[in-house]
């Protein structure tokens, strides 16, 4: 695929400074979406929509959580029509907040729901399309003729929304593109934006414009990679940008759903991308708002405008993955996993049980170690060498001042100045610190030339700008534009306070970089007077942490697994419940994980339905998929294995299934 590079910035207003993407004004129902209006938070319930008090009651709960728009399922004309008890029951009790109906494959639905709420959400891949993942040949002329066939059928749902004033979501899912897209574009970013341009050019034809559009994948990388095109697409063939919903689907629980999330949806708000979120997590829908709110909060105050060089020329794709190519020192970089680096300088005495922490546990019986797939592969101490032997995989970085070159698993740590004049030097690995874009270090071309010239650097970059996703980008361009070559580990601060917001900060920052195949490492570190709390607050959760050491450790493990860089784990992806959902998508997913979560690298998907299931699931090796009540689809890939399984011994029977795969592993 061709890009245009001197035209690359189409996808936002700065690569260098964070400035938000001007996009056109939509009204859902009062509340104004985009044109430098904030971003709104949104969620879905997850009742039966037929259930009027059950839905009535959980919608109250997400709009006193916070959220400014609530989306409720509407799936055939029957629950169509009863939004209507439901939207009178909310408006009676005095909630005025916007409903949207969400709408997959009944367009008779769309146009009842288009008549009485707010917003209408369509899916382009199966409001006309069927998915049968068939591949058909066609020739332009058929092409033609199919484009004309969903405008016939797209078109009177476009009219009624403009007559109605009632707001409209293009929103295409990754997972679900239909067999026409796939077989002209294949499973890709540029699928995904075609889907939806080819319904905006429609709604446009009708003069119709109150629109807003996303791009959603269970993957981040894909789902950036869409959004960025989908911005350039929009501003190439109609000179304006309309807004754009961010969410990454089948995020998951806990931890990794909201790693995940952030990681998709701070990467794009990084890049003033986004005008309204929705955080997928398959826990109950007030509990999403929180974690919305906090990827939000860090975009709400002005943010100063730092003195970073602008990019003359872009040196890599955004629109697709390459890997930074870096030479090698020892295990660090040239084409090597990321490695992990755990910040311990703070204990003063360390002893092996400390080592747990980080994924090592030592017993003292028979003196070995266990060590786990998420061990950190480094440790900083600082001023305070470990003062024991470590296990074989874990070395230990110090301050160059305390470094003892007599010690084979321990290596220095220099300030940049510090290096340039230091007389001791490792012969193997001199990890060397670069503030990007600092006020108070200026990094020359000279300086950084003097570094690259010596093998065996490894640059632990990291900056204290408030644009910290810039600064560090624009210094591996101006790296690239050297012709430097050297690994470098992203060093990355958190001063927040909660597990939820350190876990964005960290994921948001670091993420976005390694996305664009920038780092050869990470290191998670905790600045300034930051804690770790976890308050009590009234309609919220936060993550349990009873280990500062593991929560950083665990965390860098997991942004690798998010921006598929260094598997570690058992992946799940985990669709959110909502009123199409045909069993307890909670507890199932936590019985799965308990049971399967030592197969390292093995993709499972768990689905509440037919809608979500086969398409989302595209990227999983298996799958676990809602059919009917009580009732279980079990897919290997996109094929199906087994129909209609009793849903009271579904997962024994996906065990048998990894076990006849060959995917399946004893604890």
């Amino acid at each position: 695929m061709h890009f245009n590079f001197h035209r690359m910035q189409l996808y936002c207003e700065s690569l260098t400074n964070y400035k938000r993407l001007q996009t056109l004004e939509v009204n859902i129902g009062g509340l104004l979406l985009g044109n430098g209006h904030p971003i709104r938070v949104q969620t879905m319930t997850t009742t039966d929509t037929m259930d009027t008090e059950g839905t009535v009651a959980q919608t109250i709960r997400c709009i006193e959580a916070g959220a400014e728009l609530v989306r409720i399922t509407a799936p055939s004309k029957k629950e169509a029509e009863n939004l209507q008890a439901i939207k009178d029951a909310l408006r009676s009790r005095g909630y005025q907040v916007p409903l949207i109906a969400d709408i997959h494959f009944t367009p008779n639905a769309a146009e009842i729901a288009a008549r009485i709420v707010e917003k209408v959400r369509v899916n382009p891949g199966n409001y006309v399309d069927k998915k049968k993942f068939e591949f058909i040949d066609y020739t332009d002329a058929e092409y033609l003729e199919e484009i004309d066939r969903i405008r016939e059928r797209f078109s009177p749902l476009v009219r009624i929304c403009r007559e109605y004033g009632t707001a409209m979501r293009i929103g295409t899912n990754h997972g679900s593109l239909s067999d026409r897209i796939m077989s002209r574009y294949g499973d890709s970013p540029m699928g995904m934006v075609e889907s939806a341009m080819e319904f905006l050019r429609i709604a446009r034809g009708e003069s119709y414009h109150n629109i807003v559009l996303s791009m959603k994948s269970s993957n981040p990388l894909v789902m950036v990679q869409a959004y960025r095109l989908l911005v350039q697409a929009m501003d190439l063939e109609f000179g304006v940008c309309y807004p754009l919903h961010l969410g990454v689907t089948e995020a998951g629980d806990g931890e990794d759903g909201r790693i995940k999330s952030a990681i998709g949806i701070g990467t794009l708000l990084e890049d003033g991308i986004g005008d309204t979120i929705r955080v997928s997590l398959t826990e109950d829908p007030e509990f999403e708002i929180p974690v919305c709110n906090d990827i939000v909060r860090r975009y709400n105050s002005v943010r100063r405008k730092e003195e970073i060089p602008e990019i003359a020329k872009l040196t890599y794709s955004p629109f697709e993955y390459v890997r930074r190519k870096t030479s090698s020192v020892e295990n660090i970089g040239g084409g090597q996993v990321p490695v992990v680096v755990a910040d311990m300088h703070q204990i003063s005495e360390f002893d092996p049980s400390q080592m747990q922490s980080i994924g090592y546990i030592y017993d003292k019986e028979t003196d070995k170690w266990s060590i786990s797939d998420a061990a950190a592969d480094f440790i900083f101490t600082g001023d305070h060498p470990v003062g024991f032997a470590l296990p074989g995989t874990l070395k230990n970085i110090v301050h160059a001042a305390h470094w003892n070159p007599e010690n084979a698993s321990q290596f220095p740590i220099f300030q940049c100045d510090e290096f340039l004049s230091a007389e001791r030097k490792s012969e193997r690995i001199n990890f060397v610190m670069l503030d990007a874009y600092s006020e108070e270090v200026a990094l020359d071309s000279e300086t950084i030339r003097t570094l690259s010239d010596d093998r065996t650097v490894v640059m632990c970059l990291s900056t204290k700008n408030e644009n910290a996703v810039q600064s560090v980008r624009r210094m591996f361009v101006m790296l690239a534009e050297y012709g430097v070559s050297n690994p470098v580990i992203l060093v990355t601060d958190s001063d927040r306070q909660t597990p939820d917001e350190h876990l964005i900060h960290f994921a948001t920052e670091t993420g976005a970089l390694l996305l664009e195949g920038m780092g050869d490492g990470i290191c998670l570190r905790f600045s300034g007077s930051s804690v770790l709390e976890n308050p009590q607050v009234k309609g919220r959760t936060y993550l349990p942490v009873k280990d500062l050491y593991q929560f950083a450790n665990n965390t860098a493990f997991s942004i690798l697994q998010a921006t598929r860089t260094r598997i570690s784990k058992t992946e799940y992806i985990s669709c959110p419940s909502c009123g199409r959902t045909l069993f307890d998508l909670q507890e199932t997913t936590a019985k799965i994980r308990a049971v399967t979560n030592h197969l390292k690298g093995v993709k499972i998907a768990i689905m509440g339905c037919i809608v979500n299931g086969p398409g989302e699931m595209a990227d999983a090796d298996f799958g676990y998929v809602g059919s009917g009540p009580g009732k279980i689809t079990l897919y290997k890939g996109k094929e199906i294995v087994k129909r209609n399984v009793d849903s009271d011994i579904a997962v024994e029977e996906l065990i048998g299934l990894l076990r006849e795969s060959d995917a399946w592993i004893e604890k």
